[in-house]
């Protein structure tokens, strides 16, 4: 484990793996970096990249200074692309996703790409609403204590599959996520809005925005929106992958940007 500190003192724990361009992994609500799907995705991309795999902050062995703020989250990555000799490619995935949209928005110059999976930003103002719901749900099973229930209703409420959440205590990393329940309000506040594409129309590094082929319609209208908002993007649709996309499916977008589909 290596740590690095962010602008506001939290520290941050991360591994290095593997061999190539620094590529860093900016992950989705409640994981954490030895959870063993994120473990797996980084065996894959080691396989061609150095990979940063980071503790977001209040996550595994990471600190957690409050309050949390989107723009603290994107002072974290930058405090891991300078541990990574401060130039990276950026990979980000589900809310990892547009926490990568905005590192490309404050730090272009330390970039050389980001790539971006599943974004999950509310498509219409009726999922606006519904979100809105789910987010009071999640946050009195919090406000209860009652953690495995807040992080079911979330999983289920966002479409995750059912077999899969079913199968999550098996998991070693269950009790963990249990524990990292309360930050499923920060991955709500990330998302809980509209794809913000003013934010991103003056992004200056190429974009790769990649959707699964089985999600839902409103997840690949958000895709199409940042793709078309965003200058130098291109836009991917991975054939028979949904929100649990597959790390072999991912690499060669991940090694080679590629042209539009």
């Amino acid at each position: 484990m290596r740590i690095a500190t962010s602008k506001d003192g939290t520290e941050l724990a991360y591994d290095v793996s593997g061999d190539g361009p620094a590529l860093v992994y900016i992950t989705g609500a409640t994981c954490f970096r030895r959870f063993r799907p994120i473990v797996a995705d980084v065996g894959v991309f080691a396989t061609e990249f150095t990979v940063y795999n980071y503790d977001r902050r209040g996550r595994g062995d990471s600190g957690h200074v409050l309050p949390y703020a989107i723009e603290r989250e994107v002072d974290d990555i930058e405090a891991i692309v300078d541990a990574a000799g401060g130039r990276a490619i950026l990979y980000g995935h589900s809310s990892g996703a547009a926490l990568a949209l905005e590192a490309a928005a404050r730090m272009p110059d330390k970039l050389d790409r980001v790539v971006i999976y599943d974004a999950p930003y509310v498509h219409d103002e009726a999922e606006r609403a519904s979100y809105a719901e789910l987010a009071e749900k999640v946050r009195a099973l919090l406000d209860e204590g009652n953690n495995a229930r807040a992080l079911k209703a979330f999983l289920h409420g966002i479409g995750m599959p059912r077999a899969f959440v079913a199968l999550l205590p098996l998991f070693p990393g269950w009790r963990t996520m249990k524990a990292l329940a309360p930050t499923l309000m920060y991955d709500i506040g990330i998302t809980e809005v509209l794809p913000p594409v003013e934010r991103f129309e003056n992004i200056g590094v190429p974009v790769n925005v990649v959707v699964g082929a089985k999600n839902p319609p409103g997840m690949h209208q958000v895709a199409r929106e940042l793709a078309a908002a965003i200058p130098h993007a291109t836009h991917r649709v991975l054939a028979g992958q949904d929100h649990m996309v597959s790390a072999k499916a991912l690499l060669p977008i991940l090694t080679d940007s590629g042209a539009n589909d």
